[in-house]
């Protein structure tokens, strides 16, 4: 499963576009990345103290798991949890200036203000790239989430963002294993045979949301894909008001599926991975960054470490 994810992760669209622009630099950079969300995220989720986590879990009345083989299996599974949570968000790295940015020149002012914080959107990306490994699709798998940002703050820890749906490229819901064509890549016919029959991810997103798309607010999907031919209209018609995803489909047409109305869509707003095009200055590749009143900054190095600080379960 790890090697299967870390390969999917590497082959992806964004860290591809990355390679491509830069063939001659250093085409390690994505372990690099890796490595620093696994440190990043050892810090966030795991308990570095066996003992203070035993201690945790028998706050909680989890005694049970205190005593081996389920402690270490406990710590090993955390482990595992966490190198492939950051695998998959390496796929979309904080690296140099790239991030999702207008592919329209004439349009960077005028929505600026309107764009998400790059953490926020890689963030947002990375959860449509977990999605994709929920695919049917034996070859490509696709994830989609859906936000929407309300005009004021609520108190479950997102802001004014609030979930709207989420999917991923399937089989019509009920179907089992081997009721619609697969990929073969022995016969061209059979190999464009399953177009036919898998739901994409953006549709899924669409169809089963749990909340209605309003159209005062602002709504945006992530997609890791970019959205075909099939998918545009009904994104628009559903009252999107953005689209994050990668470009380097744009303009295609493979076999039954093509990618040529994405360069041609009006009336909402389209964010590709790509350089940052405004070339203003911004975070470089692993600088700590917060956001404070929508804006990117570096964190001080004594307000990291204080975010760092762990509480301690003291004798009750």
């Amino acid at each position: 499963m790890m090697q299967f994810v870390e390969e999917t992760s590497y082959k992806c669209d964004f860290i591809q576009k990355i390679a491509k622009a830069f063939p001659d630099a250093n085409t390690d950079f994505y372990s690099e990345c890796r490595q620093e969300r696994v440190k990043e995220y050892e810090m966030l989720f795991l308990i570095s103290n066996e003992e203070l986590h035993k201690q945790i879990l028998m706050t909680i009345g989890l005694e049970n798991l205190c005593e081996n083989p389920y402690f270490s299996n406990l710590r090993q599974n955390m482990k595992d949890l966490i190198l492939l949570l950051a695998t998959v968000a390496s796929s979309v790295p904080n690296f140099k200036h790239y991030g999702f940015y207008c592919d329209n020149p004439k349009q960077i002012n005028e929505i600026h203000n309107q764009c998400l914080p790059q953490e926020i959107a890689r963030h947002c990306m990375v959860q449509a790239r977990l999605l994709a490994y929920r695919t049917e699709d034996h070859k490509i798998g696709v994830g989609a989430v859906i936000w929407a940002e309300r005009k004021s703050e609520n108190c479950d820890g997102t802001g004014m963002m609030y979930f709207i749906g989420c999917g991923y490229n399937a089989f019509p819901v009920g179907s089992e294993y081997a009721d619609f064509p697969n990929m073969d890549d022995k016969q061209k016919d059979r190999e464009i045979r399953k177009f036919r029959y898998i739901v994409h991810a953006e549709q899924n997103a669409l169809t089963f949301r749990c909340q209605e798309i309003k159209p005062e607010e602002k709504s945006m999907i992530f997609v890791t894909k970019c959205p075909c031919d099939e998918c545009v209209p009904l994104i628009k018609g559903a009252g999107i008001k953005q689209i994050y995803t990668g470009d380097i489909d744009v303009g295609k047409k493979k076999a039954d599926i093509s990618y040529m109305r994405f360069g041609e869509l009006q009336g909402i707003s389209k964010f590709t991975w790509q350089l940052n095009p405004s070339g203003s200055c911004v975070l470089e590749q692993n600088e700590p960054e917060s956001k404070e009143n929508g804006v990117m900054r570096p964190i001080p190095l004594n307000e990291e470490l204080h975010q760092n600080k762990k509480l301690c379960l003291g004798n009750h």
